[in-house]
């Protein structure tokens, strides 16, 4: 199944879901010891979507598989890729009753991860906690509880087409991570975004609506929307992306002066650097500049060396335990970046822990 935006551009889906799919699909071989030729998962969203199987294989001992990722009408350098899954029975750990005991891990063209700060420790595959749930719920629901498997995902072409990714520069080494928190890859195509964040405005506006919340994300979205009260109406909640200059130079020309701006911190960050845009291919985090602003603003030297010493926003976040002095220092200039775009826009900021819980309010 291809989600369609309503301006007509097709939404795709993540490696994480390919690699359930692919995951399932080995594991019902496995059981079946027949051939299957699709698959229908469940995503975290709480819709299902069906997918091809291509490859399959099998013995009485491993079955394998692929899915052939298709990212809709994303630029995703993973569009077309083949993600692989193999599911091999492994002895058990225990022979009491119900023990059951899934491990996965990457293969040819799953990065490796050596830097802090991202979703995975160091040293593990990179395949993130969301799809890694993912696949071993499909994989679980499919084998006896009395059985042990397991599950290796794989892209045969992975180590090449993340040389055109920040992965390298991240510490993912050796390929591809395997990502998605819904499953769903939205396209991110700059006109038929901002044309959709418009007129989601004009509806609030014409709701009647006060203010609006523009959120980067479905999770800090989720993240406002449990912590306003009195709830609003679905009508105030505009996904802006990563368009940040458009959907405020948007809100002002509607008389949305004061907007709530639903983030994570990596994200705050890139608003509070001035970009324009803040997808990762558009805008390089500036942790030099955020060092720059902690030491002027005179933060804790603790602080201030878990900057120097951090690869990412997320391992700075993390680490320091979401510091309100840090976040209301980046806060304090996003909103001054903001009035850059937007003069007559005054926002305020939310922020969405890496949970989904909103940590952080500015004043």
């Amino acid at each position: 199944m291809n989600i369609r935006a309503s301006n007509q551009l097709k939404s795709g889906f993540t490696t994480g879901a390919c690699a359930t799919a692919a995951a399932k699909g080995a594991a019902l071989m496995l059981v079946r010891q027949a051939s299957v030729h699709n698959v229908t998962i469940e995503l975290p969203t709480g819709n299902s979507s069906d997918f091809k199987l291509f490859g399959q294989s099998f013995t009485s001992v491993s079955a394998a598989c692929y899915v052939v990722k298709d990212a809709g009408d994303d630029p995703d350098v993973t569009n077309g890729a083949q993600v692989h899954a193999r599911v091999t029975l492994t002895p058990a750990l225990s022979q009491r009753e119900g023990e059951q005991r899934i491990t996965i891990t990457g293969g040819t063209g799953i990065g490796r991860v050596t830097k802090p700060g991202l979703a995975v420790p160091p040293g593990e595959w990179a395949i993130n906690p969301v799809p890694r749930q993912m696949i071993e719920t499909a994989v679980q629901k499919v084998i006896s509880p009395k059985t042990s498997v397991h599950v290796t995902i794989s892209i045969p072409d992975g180590e090449e087409r993340s040389k055109k990714t920040l992965n390298a520069r991240l510490g993912i080494i050796g390929g591809l991570s395997i990502l998605g928190t819904t499953g769903i890859v939205r396209p991110i195509s700059a006109k038929a975004w901002t044309d959709t964040i418009k007129s989601a405005l004009d509806v609030a506006k014409a709701c009647g609506r006060d203010y609006v919340v523009l959120s980067t994300g479905r999770t800090s979205e989720m993240a406002a929307q449990r912590l306003i009260a009195p709830p609003l109406s679905e009508e105030s909640f505009i996904m802006m992306g990563d368009h940040i200059a458009s959907a405020v130079r948007a809100c002002q020309q509607r008389g949305f002066g004061k907007p709530v701006i639903a983030c994570q911190f990596a994200k705050l960050l890139k608003i509070a650097c001035g970009h324009e845009n803040t997808h990762a291919t558009a805008s390089v985090l500036d942790l030099a500049q955020l060092l720059t602003w902690a030491e002027e603003g005179e933060l804790p030297e603790s602080l201030r060396a878990t900057i120097s010493s951090a690869n990412t926003a997320r391992e700075i976040a993390i680490t320091s335990n979401f510091d309100p002095l840090l976040l209301e220092l980046v806060s304090r200039h996003a909103r001054m970046a903001v009035v850059k775009h937007a003069p007559d826009v005054s926002p305020r900021f939310l922020v969405a822990d890496y949970s989904g819980n909103a940590i952080f309010t500015s004043s």
